[in-house]
């Protein structure tokens, strides 16, 4: 029975593969809308990425919604330095011809969660948690109907990729992270710690080239573009793809492991605003929020995500 999921994702380029892997494993997974928010770049442009990948994918059935266009209460850090200017730069892309919803995205989160039976709806939020605390915050009775959340976001070991403490998707808005942390919902964070274990070398880029197919091709750019930043940052052999690695774990969660641990976060000094801080010797006694992950098969996980974009 495949699992019933709402992506909450600000494309970007591994945005892109994840929304590709999902909607490539309807066995595994059933998309039920993917919303947008702002975060490597503005709300317009993620909604549009968002639009265009559905369309790649061929799956315009696919609803795909606006959510909130800045954090809470802070305002909006984007990653064009990353991503590009587009979100999706790197091979030119038509402009999306499928609508967007006319509903906002926090008001589809909240709608869907009532609907829904309790417990048979995952949220799987890739950037920013702003939507997802927006709706935790207007609708509370939602909260105890989530079947689990499972986010990207975070870094303990690996600490900052924005920050010298603070990965990129918790800093932009660490209030929204703070409020789903102390929601009391099942929680499975995928951070850099695992992410950076899962790079895109030249022959698992190539090996998406040789499907010669338009998602292959699509995708080896896309990497093509934005492992050039990565590179020239961590001197390595090539860039994590952040974003799959939470449709992996719904899919195979046997190719990751971690810790259930007690995850904070840090949202008011200046020098480590948005830090994840995540017990994972138990040095304290907060109480277990999250399941942190730590590890990735890196083989398991390219031979899973290739297969499943081979199916386009």
């Amino acid at each position: 029975m495949p699992k019933k999921i709402i992506i909450d994702t600000d494309p970007g380029q591994d945005d892109a593969v994840a929304i590709l892997l999902a909607l490539a494993s309807p066995e595994d997974v059933e998309v039920l809308g993917v919303v947008a928010v702002a975060g490597n770049v503005p709300l317009p442009l993620t909604e549009r990425n968002a639009r265009i990948v559905c369309e790649l994918a061929g799956r315009t059935d696919t609803p795909v919604y606006a959510g909130c266009d800045k954090p809470m209460i802070r305002p909006l850090v984007t990653a064009e330095h990353v991503h590009g200017k587009t979100g999706l730069d790197g091979p030119q892309l038509p402009d999306p011809t499928m609508p967007l919803q006319a509903q906002g995205g926090v008001d589809f989160i909240i709608e869907t969660l009532r609907r829904e039976p309790p417990g048979t709806v995952t949220l799987c939020p890739l950037g920013p948690l702003t939507n997802i605390a927006t709706a935790f915050t207007e609708a509370p009775d939602i909260v105890g109907r989530v079947a689990g959340i499972v986010l990207m976001g975070g870094a303990y070991f690996e600490v900052g990729n924005i920050t010298p403490a603070a990965e990129f998707n918790i800093y932009v808005d660490p209030e929204a992270a703070d409020i789903v942390m102390k929601s009391g919902c099942n929680i499975t964070i995928l951070p850099l710690d695992a992410t950076h274990k899962a790079l895109t070398t030249r022959a698992r880029v190539d090996a998406f080239r040789a499907m010669g197919t338009e998602v292959g091709r699509m995708v080896a750019e896309w990497t093509d573009f934005f492992e050039r930043f990565d590179k020239e940052k961590y001197g390595s052999e090539g860039a994590p793809l952040h974003d799959p690695c939470v449709i992996a774990w719904l899919i195979r969660p046997d190719l990751f492991s971690g810790r259930h641990v007690n995850v904070e976060i840090e949202t008011v000094s200046d020098l480590t605003r948005g830090m994840t801080v995540a017990d994972w010797w138990g040095v304290t006694d907060r109480p277990k929020n999250a399941t942190f992950i730590g590890d990735v098969d890196a083989d398991g996980f390219f031979a899973l995500l290739t297969e499943r974009l081979a199916r386009y």
